[in-house]
């Protein structure tokens, strides 16, 4: 990302992060010792960043001391090799401070606040909620614009100002606005992530910092190695990868089931740390989980093939 003064500083979080899902018993508690493993895997395959508590992680259905329980496991796993930044979005702004500050004391690096929910704030009252969150704690915060889901959008200008305050310091894009993206970067130093499987390589290359990758839960070297090719010169290579990759994403992501549930029927054939959804979300069907897995294998083919 190039910033107004011309530099490019590191980004804040790494560049490749997972949205890593949140591994359930069969009895569907929290499994802090397959979160720990996952973790692990994902980081040691080239993960420099994971993002827990998310909508990947089902963050509507687990209480507020399973997420910070899960921060401090995967805390004590990775260490250092990565940054952790954790959801504490909600529709309640007071609630939102209550679960930032508990991630600050659980060992996040950063915070991850969603566009509060069905109340559907108007700007004004929308950057006042993110500057209340940014002051509540010394953490910074990578705002979550993903208007689809929450029903209102992070206009530019809004996020232009917010831009200002110094723990403000980065965006998930899950607008869809690739011209509004573009006017943030250009004006602002805020560092961007691709929120969205399929504008990984389209994002990173007019300035954004990296991808917060769903699909990095099953193929975190694919997406480590896509942007590795397009640092290193090797445009076609990125290019390459990325669509070597839709298949896998279309499966995942824009086939009618939510991440959560394509990404935890991979792992669970692959005999990874995932167990069950939790309500209301249902398992993939048969039919899903084999049209995944083809998508799978067809990638890890390509792999084999380039490794």
């Amino acid at each position: 990302m190039t910033s107004t003064d011309g530099t490019s500083p590191a980004p804040p979080f790494g560049r490749a992060l997972c949205a890593m899902i949140t591994p359930f018993t069969e009895a569907g508690a929290l499994d802090l010792d397959g979160a720990q493993r996952l973790a692990d895997r994902l980081v040691s395959r080239g993960c420099d960043g994971l993002v827990l508590n998310g909508t990947t992680g089902e963050s509507p259905t687990t209480s507020d001391a399973e997420k910070a329980a899960l921060v401090r496991a995967v805390r004590e796993t990775v260490g250092d090799r990565a940054s952790l930044v954790t959801g504490v979005g909600t529709s309640d702004t007071r609630h939102t401070i209550e679960l930032t500050r508990q991630a600050e004391r659980a060992g996040a690096d950063g915070v991850l606040v969603v566009t509060p929910y069905y109340s559907r704030p108007p700007q004004d009252a929308l950057e006042v909620h993110f500057r209340e969150v940014a002051d509540a704690s010394g953490l910074p915060l990578v705002l979550y614009d993903i208007p689809a889901r929450t029903g209102t959008r992070i206009e530019p200008e809004t996020l232009i100002r917010l831009a200002a305050h110094p723990r403000v310091v980065a965006v998930k894009d899950c607008s869809y606005d690739f011209l509004g993206t573009q006017k943030v970067l250009s004006r602002t130093d805020l560092a961007y992530y691709a929120g969205c499987d399929e504008h990984v390589l389209a994002l990173y290359a007019v300035g954004a910092a990296g991808c917060v990758s769903t699909v990095a839960n099953v193929i975190p070297r694919h997406i480590r190695a896509l942007l590795d090719d397009f640092d290193a010169g090797d445009t076609a290579g990125a290019a390459r990868r990325q669509q070597q990759a839709v298949p896998l994403v279309e499966a995942m992501m824009c086939a009618g089931l939510p991440g959560t549930v394509t990404a935890k029927a991979v792992l669970s054939a692959l005999d990874l740390p995932s167990g069950p959804v939790r309500p209301p979300l249902r398992p993939a069907g048969r039919e899903a989980r084999d049209g995944l897995m083809r998508a799978y294998e067809e990638l890890a083919a390509y792999e084999e093939l380039s490794a």
